[in-house]
């Protein structure tokens, strides 16, 4: 291999893993965004609910770069197999992150519509944390296995999904109940759905990441091989 061949390779490793950091600095954001979200709903906190919406402007800030790094990767390096998949992987999993962070923001926005007709603290809220750190277990672990470059921890994800979506069923069932029973806390039950269902979004993203993420890997689909086990 030539000079200017090594020169390639090693300029597109680090471009690689410039990427592979940026995602990685984007992922440690919506996570903690959805942890204080979580928190400032558990406490009524809205001066923490009005940082959450703030510092999503740093996720977005990321994104961007993410997107004009991998474009330039791809313009500048022309990256062929394997090297092209990790780019574009990283180029869309940028943008899922930017999107869980918009569903950490919106549970955050309504912090202040529960709490602020002064009725007392709804017990069923003390489910919903549960499944929010479910929720961004699946991010970090996902976005661990992209950077390890891991396809069965990507598929663990993607498979960890059904259980998500049953604790998201056990809580809207709860939630229904209670409202019908309690008439008075429609308002802030309905809220309260409207953060499940958040919550549920992000795990279903994660999921979408996995899939790009087992697909950079491997060149297959998790759709392939789930058809396959079958």
């Amino acid at each position: 291999m030539g000079t200017g061949a090594e020169h390639t390779v090693k300029a597109f490793d680090q471009d690689i893993g410039e990427l592979r950091g940026l995602i990685s600095q984007m992922g440690g954001l919506a996570e903690q965004a959805i942890h204080d979200a979580m928190k400032a709903l558990a406490r009524g906190d809205t001066e923490l609910a009005k940082e959450v919406r703030e510092k999503d402007k740093a996720i977005d800030a990321i994104e961007a770069e993410v997107e004009r790094l991998a474009v330039r990767v791809i313009a500048l390096r022309a990256p062929m197999a394997d090297d092209l998949r990790e780019v574009v992987a990283a180029l869309k999993i940028g943008g899922v992150i930017e999107r869980i962070g918009d569903y950490a923001k919106n549970i955050a926005k309504r912090v202040p519509l529960i709490h602020s007709d002064g009725s007392e603290r709804i017990e069923v809220v003390s489910i919903l944390p549960t499944m929010a750190r479910m929720a961004s277990d699946m991010v970090r672990d996902v976005l661990d296995a992209f950077s390890a470059r891991d396809a069965a921890a990507a598929e663990d994800v993607w498979r960890s999904d059904t259980a998500l979506d049953d604790f998201y069923d056990s809580i809207f069932r709860t939630l229904v109940t209670f409202m019908i029973e309690n008439p008075q806390t429609i308002s802030q039950v309905s809220h309260l759905l409207f953060v499940a269902k958040n919550i549920e979004r992000i795990g279903d993203h994660a999921t979408n990441v996995a899939e790009m993420v087992y697909f950079a890997a491997t060149g297959s689909t998790l759709a392939d091989r789930t058809e396959s086990d079958a």
